[in-house]
């Protein structure tokens, strides 16, 4: 359920029947924009079956979970039409690209591999 109201409002949100918490970093209420909101309404409306999925953005860490190049990691980026992982190899100061459908990316939660030695 999404609710408007102010820091002050707090706690008698809190106290409403039903609500356990407010979502949002360091359980601090999160301000949703209008724009997200519609889009939310026009997915809840269009009677198709919504899936939860982890939120992933341009920069961040990521894995490829399944196809022929499951288990990759890289970094995610945006190009006109598609999702692409770019794999960089520091020591060689090299970067390469491959275009991934974004259904197989998932947040990287382990830490990065290491260069053997």
């Amino acid at each position: 359920m999404f609710c408007r109201f102010g820091y002050p409002e707090r706690l008698r949100v809190l106290q409403s029947p039903g609500v356990r918490s407010v979502v949002g970093p360091a359980r601090q209420p999160a301000s949703v924009t209008e724009e997200e909101m519609a889009s939310v309404r026009a997915l809840v409306s269009s009677g198709r079956p919504l899936t939860p999925w982890p939120y992933l953005r341009v920069g961040q860490r990521v894995v490829i979970e399944r196809g022929p190049l499951e288990n990759v990691r890289g970094v995610i980026v945006r190009t006109k039409n598609a999702w692409c992982v770019v794999v960089s190899v520091e020591a060689l100061g090299a970067s390469v690209a491959v275009e991934v459908d974004s259904e197989f990316l998932s947040p990287e939660w382990h830490a990065p591999y290491a260069a053997a030695s």
